[in-house]
């Protein structure tokens, strides 16, 4: 066969971005010192998010500044997501990774990611969340000539899973320990 021993360079799967997300619950000082935390741990301004209703309960009202986040894409999401996943031991569960081939995961103390601890500043967890994605997924997004992506070339939970097991050799368990 043609095909036989070549590996096509369009199935390959890279992660198409990563989203840090610090959410507080409150506005004020203490968000402000998470977006610190996470503009040492990227580099790059974060980003608030409000709350969209108001919650007594929580103690937040509507359009109060209660998260912030920040989105990495290329290398610098690839090492990032390595130091999350080394504090998480390379262990993630089944349902940590969605339908459509995303995966997410939290970790409870910044610190562990190598920022050196900061009295004035605290400790603060955080979400990750990765997107998978293929080459030429840019073909449902663009403007001009919009197609879509065929049902073979869409990446599904089994793709992430092989993926993340092949890149990272993490564990993925199928109920928590």
């Amino acid at each position: 066969m043609a095909t036989e021993g070549k590996k096509n360079p369009m199935r390959d799967i890279k992660i198409d971005k990563l989203i840090l997300n610090c959410c507080v619950g409150e506005s004020g000082d203490r968000l402000t010192r998470a977006a610190r935390v996470l503009e040492q741990l990227t580099g790059q301004q974060p980003v608030y998010s409000k709350a969209r209703y108001t919650l007594r309960s929580f103690g937040i009202r509507r359009n109060e500044k209660i998260s912030v986040h920040v989105t990495v894409r290329g290398e610098k999401a690839l090492e990032i997501v390595e130091r999350g996943l080394k504090v998480k031991e390379y262990e993630l569960l089944q349902k940590n990774f969605s339908d459509t081939g995303n995966f997410g995961f939290g970790i409870n103390e910044h610190i562990d990611l190598g920022i050196k601890y900061d009295p004035t500043t605290g400790i603060y967890g955080m979400d990750f969340f990765v997107c998978l994605t293929r080459a030429g997924a840019r073909v449902a997004r663009r403007k001009v000539k919009q197609g879509r992506i065929g049902h073979p070339h869409k990446i599904t939970k089994a793709d992430a899973i092989k993926w993340f097991t092949d890149k990272f050799e993490g564990i993925v368990l199928a109920k928590a320990v």
